[in-house]
């Protein structure tokens, strides 16, 4: 008590369910993320933990939880958690108990020296053209342009759902950025602000994009949101979204769970493809940084094994000499030494 090291006993009794809804009010996240978090607790923690106390909550336990999450439950019918989906959960749980640490309910955060599942990060495989175009046969005659639109703007399905005509100029031929259509659980559709500060952004528009577009917007007028693209007249849901997409996709030949994501993997494909810089790209994804884009793309980046060749073959190939006849006299550029 002297030393201020001191933890009541009692302040750990309060389950772990009431601290993390307490917890969840005070954080300060956009409304997707809250949404998010709420439902991984639920889902995932609170079966486990919700009715605990915290101070009983012990970092065995914690292991054998985080184990449990990475292995299929079939009399529990609930399937295995991919390692990236069991980080972040840990993450969340952690943080709760940080708060509980800070607030001296416990002495010790449990969470601590967890030894989590290693994410095996798998190289992108962007779709091809023919399959792009099969995706965009294959789907509702209302969102083909949208096939075209996202394959032709790199931009995130939140982003493209939530296109009002507003944020186009199609004279300068360009698209803002700086918004997306957010769906939460029990709540209406609503404008919610981009993934990220980098997110928001403007990205020019190919004439293929734009022509499809003027099509699309001649044969479906917007109504009074804007909203360039719309099911049914409806602005378009995550859900109801993926129910024509699954379809399209195996239409396609695309992998099962290959989401609309896909088309921004085709766009920074074909940026890299055709040579623009790692900076140009990471601006018109709308990554936060250079490494993130070099992360998820540098194998689509032409090879440096083969440009090495390439430059000896190119000077040494075409001078019809060996190294050693030009080491002797004849120049090869300025003729000086290196």
């Amino acid at each position: 008590m002297v030393t201020g090291q001191y933890v009541d006993p009692k302040a750990g009794r309060v389950t772990f369910r009431d601290h993390a809804e307490q917890w969840r009010t005070t954080q300060v996240q956009r409304p997707s993320s809250a949404a998010h978090v709420e439902t991984m607790l639920r889902r995932h923690a609170y079966p486990t933990f919700g009715e605990r106390s915290l101070s009983s909550i012990l970092p065995s336990e914690v292991q054998t939880w985080v184990k449990r999450l990475g292995v299929d439950d079939a009399s529990a019918k609930r399937k295995a958690l991919a390692p990236a989906t069991v980080g972040t959960l840990h993450s969340i749980v952690s943080s709760i108990f940080k708060a509980a640490l800070r607030d001296r309910r416990i002495m010790a955060n449990p969470c601590e020296g967890t030894k989590l599942p290693q994410v095996e990060r798998a190289q992108v495989v962007p779709p091809t053209t023919a399959q792009v175009e099969v995706l965009r046969q294959a789907m509702p005659e209302e969102l083909r342009a949208l096939v075209t639109f996202t394959a032709g703007t790199g931009m995130r399905q939140g982003e493209v759902l939530g296109l009002t005509v507003d944020r186009l100029d199609m004279l300068r031929r360009t698209v803002t950025v700086d918004r997306q259509l957010v769906t939460r659980p029990g709540k209406v559709t609503e404008f919610g602000p981009p993934k990220t500060k980098a997110s928001n952004r403007t990205i020019p528009l190919p004439q293929v994009v734009v022509d499809a577009l003027a099509a699309h917007l001649a044969a479906y007028p917007v109504g009074a949101d804007g909203l360039a693209f719309r099911l049914d007249g409806q602005p378009i849901t995550r859900q109801a979204f993926g129910h024509v997409w699954r379809p399209a996709a195996r239409a396609a030949g695309l992998s099962a769970g290959t989401g609309v994501h896909s088309l921004r993997h085709y766009y920074a494909s074909l940026l890299i493809r055709y040579g623009e810089s790692v900076k140009t790209v990471q601006a018109r994804l709308g990554h936060a940084s250079a490494s993130e884009t070099l992360d998820t793309y540098s194998h689509l980046w032409p090879d440096s094994d083969d440009r090495t060749r390439e430059a000896v073959d190119c000077v040494l190939g075409d001078s019809g000499q060996g190294p050693e006849t030009a080491a002797a006299g004849d120049s090869v550029g300025t003729g000086e030494p290196s």
